[in-house]
């Protein structure tokens, strides 16, 4: 008979095998850190870069929101708090609104900005936060109603969503694969348990790095690693109703985000149990008791364990095992509805070598940014592509390069640690040197 923690593991496994690593010996591939995209209705656009930052102390604030007011026009911050956003010339006279948690919402107004070098400074809310509702003392029993509201306060019919998916990958501390795409992806309601459908509308990626390396490095899963992020609509992937008894919930200190009040709540497995398992934090609106935010982690003590989730293949000569697994997802509210609009899996891996000195690390980020939906009219279906890509694909072995600049011009980009241009420049250099 299974128990709850086998009937988990295998959910578990069923989530993680997209994010299978394939690693044999050849050349090297691999892909790029995060950016969000949005494609405009004009053929004009001015490009706004900037840094988003706390008014006090000056600590630039990764990954804060930002939204053209009015519009799906969005983008977010990196882990250095630097943007840029591409605004349609019809849409110029607008505002822009950047939402951080802890922090007042700020409104400014695009003909007030720098399009080189807008700097945006957020104010720290000091307000003191009222206690804990007595109806929600216990932090299971938020949860599980936060879950039971899930049909009120998420996307309830099918959407066709548009995002912007990147990957990358580095070995060390340099970027040796850089990949990004624009993606369709027909979403079934929160409430369905069918699978997303995604399909690759326009992908570029950086090009032949076979010479780097003597081994190939491939990630499985594309943007369905990214889409399973979402805590809300995959609820089974964590929190299956058998295994909410082997989680401890509690609460943190509350937050806010501009007036509206937000629960923290804090989630681990218990300490009997030796089965890899998630633990981080879950952020709750406090009035509709809508999730606006899931940041957590997998423990990796296990290590034989993890290992055979996410290694396919490895070399005879080396042991491969996952270091880190770090996934966030973010909501954004359109028309009293909660969407997925961010979500990022950060996976590293460490390979031991046999009979070498030195050993390797590569780091993978998988960040994409959803920017707009359609929903079809009443009766309608959406159509499911031809093309579509399947959790199995490599979605770096379906890019076509780096092509169609005009294409790209249009679209909003996440700005990643260090531009791709750069990137690329140093992969070339490499390449250089070993010839």
């Amino acid at each position: 008979m299974k128990t709850s923690i086998d009937f988990f593991y295998e959910k578990f496994l069923t989530y993680l095998l997209l994010f299978g690593m394939v690693f044999c010996s050849e050349g090297l591939y691999a892909s790029s850190t995060g950016q969000l995209m949005v494609q405009s209705d004009s053929t004009g656009f001015v490009l706004y870069k900037g840094k988003v930052m706390d008014h006090k102390n000056g600590n630039p604030l990764a990954f804060a929101s930002i939204m053209l007011k009015g519009s799906n026009i969005s983008t977010i911050t990196n882990s250095e708090g630097s943007f840029s956003i591409k605004i349609p010339l019809n849409l110029l006279d607008g505002n822009l609104i950047v939402t951080f948690l802890g922090y007042r919402n700020k409104v400014s107004p695009i003909s007030s900005l720098d399009p080189e070098s807008s700097i945006l400074k957020l104010d720290e809310l000091t307000v003191m936060l009222p206690e804990i509702s007595v109806v929600f003392s216990d932090a299971t029993s938020l949860i599980l109603a936060v879950l039971e509201k899930k049909k009120d306060n998420y996307q309830n019919n099918s959407a066709s969503m548009t995002a912007f998916y990147r990957e990358t990958i580095k070995k060390r501390k340099t970027y040796v694969s850089l990949l990004e795409a624009v993606v369709n992806v027909n979403r079934s309601p929160y409430t369905s348990t069918r699978e997303d459908v995604a399909s690759l509308y326009k992908a570029r990626k950086s090009t032949d790095y076979q010479k780097l390396d003597t081994l190939i490095f491939k990630l499985m899963g594309g943007p369905y690693n990214t889409l399973h992020a979402d805590v809300m609509k995959y609820t089974d992937d964590i929190f299956d109703k058998s295994m909410m008894n082997s989680y401890e919930f509690s609460f943190d200190q509350a937050t806010r985000i501009d007036d509206r009040l937000i629960y923290v709540v804090d989630f681990k497995p218990l300490s009997y149990i030796s089965e890899p398992m998630y633990y981080g934090k879950l952020y709750i609106d406090s009035e509709n008791l809508t999730m606006i935010s899931a940041v957590y982690s997998l423990n990796l003590d296990n290590r034989d364990a993890v290992s055979a989730i996410f290694i396919k293949k490895r070399p005879l000569n080396a042991k491969v095992y996952p270091t880190k697994f770090n996934v966030r997802a973010d909501y954004l509210q359109k028309d009293g509805r909660w969407y997925l609009g961010y979500s990022r899996v950060e996976l590293d891996i460490h390979i031991d070598w046999k009979r070498k000195l030195f050993n390797t690390n590569y780091g993978s980020v998988m960040e994409m940014a959803v920017t707009d939906w359609t929903f079809p009219e009443e009766g309608e279906k959406l159509s499911i592509p031809k093309e579509r890509l399947r959790p199995s694909t490599v979605i770096s072995d379906e890019a076509e390069g780096f092509a169609d600049p005009a294409f790209w011009g249009d679209y909003n980009v996440i700005e990643p640690e260090k531009s791709i241009e750069s990137a690329i420049k140093k992969i070339q250099k490499q390449l250089k040197k070993q010839h």
